[in-house]
This record gives C-alpha cells, structure tokens and sequence, in this order.
C-alpha cells in the first residue's frame, strides 16, 4: 500500500533483505560498530539533565551486533558523547557494556575523553588528569582503549608539540595498545585545529609522529575525516602492524574493500543500521570476492551520505530513528532531545532508503510506525 511521504508517494517493499545468518567470525577485516544509546522515554527530564538510558534496551541492541560478529565501539559521538550523554552517564554505559560483552564473547573498544571536566579553560595538566581518569575507567573494565579528540586539549593546546607531549603521557600509561581517534570538525567544530593546524597536512604530520615514536602502544588508528585520499595516504605511511580503521561514513566500501597497497578495517557509525548487512558483506569479502562484497555494500552509500549529510554532528539522529523503525526499541527518544535535530522529509528520506534497501526486518512494522510518525509530526496530507 503506497505510503505518502513529504517527497511523493512511495511503495514500501513487502520483504528484508534475504541474508545468509550469521557463521564464522569475521576473519579478513577487524570491523567495529560505533553503537548508540536508548533513552528512557518515561524519564522525566529536560534537555539540560543528565542522560535517563534503557539500559535494558541499549544492551540488547549490543548483543544484536555482537550476534552477527561485530565489535562494539562504545562510548563514542554515536553515542552522544558530549551531545546528550555525560561522563557519569558514559562510564555507566563502558562498565555496563563490557561485563555484557564478557558475558557474551563479544568484542568492544570504548571511548576515552576529557568530558568529566567543567566549561571553560582547562590546562594541560588538567586535561592529562582527565584523559587518564577515564583511561583507568576503560582498562579496569577490560575493554580496549579508543583515545579520542578531546575538545579541552584542542582549545588548551598552543601548538603541535603540545599533542605530542599530551598523547606521548597517555600512550605511556596504557597497559595495552590503543585506538587513536581523529574526529574532524565536520562531526564536532570544537574540534577545529586538531593536532595544532588548520592545515591538514601539517595536521597528519603531528598524528603520525605520536604513532611513530609508539608504535607498539597503538593497535590503529580511526580517521573521521570524510576524506578518501587523506585516510588512503595516511594507511600507507602507517609503521607495520598499525591499523587503519576507517571512519569515513561517505567511502567505506571503497576503503575496507582496499587496494594492491592495502586495506581499511572498520570503525562506523553507520554500521549500527547496517549492522547484518555490512558483517555479510565482510563475511563474502573473506572469500576473496571483493566484487561481492562492494556490490552489497556500494548501494548503501547513498543511505549513509544521507544519514551523514552536514550538519553531520546530527545523524545520531537518523540512526536513531532507524532502529526504532527496525524494532530495535519501543521509540523515538533521545537523551538530550535529539530526536528533533533532523526534520521530518530528512527523516522520511530516510526511511524510504532504508526500506529500498531491505535493512527492517520487520517491513510492516517499520511502514506502520512510519505512517504513525507522519500523522504526528506533520499530519495527513
């Protein structure tokens, strides 16, 4: 039954994608989704609170992915860091989720940051303070240390030597090799500058030089620019057994598929929608057949480059709405009240993708709630 949608008509299909279930574990790329976090709807709080989690339903969604042989990256911006959820609120979620992926075999990374410290300037030796606190946080629960851009040391720091020295303490303190995360200013603006330059190529410069001079503290790194040539060079100056997870939400297929020079593992956002399909893909790529593997993956681009498109701190939003759509939780709320940052022919656009695609499992159930959300928030046309 066709379904009218703010862009015209549209005629949902009546059956998912036909998937193989999931088998082996993944074996030719490391793949980790960036997962997000449910909120409590009956929860009543303002935008200003402290995150209300389901922590029920946020844990189930991680086991979803653990099913299909998908790491976990939790704690990350997919999951509000710093736009809804909160250190206290963060560190709940990192223990929580790594007893759960104890208890389930499955693998997670977690995001360590500064934003347990208060607004306005901080200094160098506050930051490091900061960055370790939650490093311990990390280790102590087990889980792999994804060092993230910090939003403090970026308006702390005066230039490239003090990134050096700053990461230089934190790669020493870790007990095992981390993840270091360059997070671009399209995704976050305080994050402008990172590395001590707006110049990108100085910028890469500095990066590189905190993974040379520790290169056996440093598993990968996870490069969020949404640049293909910049994370391609950047993969091949890596020092051996260093690995590049790509964190490009516009070119993935082309990344992890690779070339005669190399490959990109993953670290995504837009892996907690794709979830089944992108580790069936992964799983056809393990085969060798690379043509199999971008023929899945290619046509979902055009979903994610939507989901992603500026201003790209918002697709928390829309992957958000498509797990609700998918049955993955009870509704369309979020902590900080985020579900409004997108507005409703983004989110039917969305949908309508979703769907073309075959990712709900569930079609009538997501057209049903579809149908719901456009009565509510703009009516029967």
């Amino acid at each position: 039954m066709t379904i009218h949608l703010p862009q015209g008509p549209y005629e949902p299909r009546a059956t998912p994608l036909d998937l193989a279930p999931a088998g082996s574990p993944l074996a030719s790329r490391t793949v980790f989704s960036a997962a997000h976090v449910v909120a409590d709807p009956y929860a009543d709080v303002t935008p200003d609170s402290p995150a209300a989690v389901d922590w029920d339903a946020t844990l189930a969604f991680r086991r979803h992915l653990w099913s299909h042989g998908l790491g976990v990256a939790e704690a990350m911006d997919t999951a509000q860091r710093g736009m809804g959820l909160d250190w206290a609120g963060a560190e709940e979620l990192i223990r929580r989720s790594a007893a759960e992926a104890k208890s389930v075999g499955g693998r997670i990374a977690c995001g360590v940051g500064t934003d347990q410290l208060p607004a306005g300037p901080a200094t160098l030796a506050e930051v490091r303070a900061a960055y370790e606190e939650q490093l311990a946080v990390v280790e102590e629960s087990g889980a792999q240390a994804i060092l993230m851009a910090s939003r403090a040391l970026a308006a702390a720091a005066k230039g490239p030597q003090d990134y050096l020295d700053t990461y230089a303490h934190l790669l020493r303190q870790a007990t095992e090799p981390v993840v270091l995360h360059w997070l671009g200013p399209m995704f976050d603006p305080a994050l402008e500058g990172y590395w001590g330059s707006t110049d990108l190529d100085l910028a890469t410069d500095t990066f590189l030089q905190v993974i040379a001079e520790h290169p056996d503290k440093v598993d990968g790194i996870k490069m969020s620019l949404l640049d293909v040539d910049r994370e391609i060079d950047v993969r091949r100056r890596l020092p051996g057994g260093v690995r590049c997870y790509t964190g490009d939400d516009f070119n993935y297929p082309e990344l992890i598929a690779g070339d005669d020079q190399g490959f990109s593992h993953a670290l995504l956002g837009i892996f907690d929608p794709l979830g089944p399909l992108a580790a069936h893909a992964v799983r056809v790529l393990d085969t060798g057949d690379t043509q199999g593997f971008r023929a899945l993956l290619d046509p979902t681009v055009e979903l994610s480059r939507h989901l992603f498109r500026a201003p790209t701190r918002f697709y928390k939003t829309g992957v958000v709405f498509l797990a609700w759509l998918a049955g993955h939780q009870d509704h369309f709320t979020m902590v900080g009240g985020l579900q409004s940052a997108r507005s409703l022919p983004h989110l039917a656009k969305a949908y309508q993708l979703a769907d073309g695609l075959g990712l709900f499992p569930d079609p009538e159930l997501a057209e049903s709630r579809m149908r719901a959300f456009l009565t509510v928030n703009g009516g029967t046309r």
